[in-house]
């Protein structure tokens, strides 16, 4: 079930303008840059992933975007694990480094349309935690 690009813009969005208000008012604007970054970097993993499920699709044709898609995501999440302090936030970017981990391993034992389900559902959970 992909959601549009738009829709998750307008989702981080509204998440980021509810974090701010509630950060801003018991934590101040270091709170709400953090929850900004994990919202911006959350919706760019989105992409990622969204990439990663085209690139699955498409292996025959070009194996090697599989390998360019999954180090996206760790790139990013990255970003994420250095910016937060949050334990939801850190076990859902675990829970993300896991699934990209196994489906890198699947590809290079030869597997060029693993499944990528537990990615989507990792990065999933990683959008609710950073929009909660």
């Amino acid at each position: 079930m992909a959601v549009s690009r738009g829709r998750r813009i307008t989702i981080a969005v509204a998440a980021v303008a509810a974090v701010g208000l509630t950060a801003g008012l018991t934590t101040g604007c270091d709170a709400v840059g953090k929850a900004l970054d994990c919202v911006q970097t959350a919706d760019t993993i989105a992409d990622s992933v969204t990439d990663l499920q085209q690139a699955v699709e498409n292996a025959s044709n070009d194996p090697s975007r599989l390998d360019e898609s999954l180090t996206s995501i760790d790139k990013n999440l990255d970003k994420i694990g250095d910016k937060t302090d949050n334990a939801d936030v850190n076990k859902a970017v675990d829970d993300l480094d896991k699934a990209v981990a196994n489906v890198r391993k699947a590809v290079r034992n030869g597997d060029n349309t693993p499944d990528i389900s537990p990615v989507t559902d990792a990065a999933g959970e990683l959008t609710k935690v950073c929009t909660s």
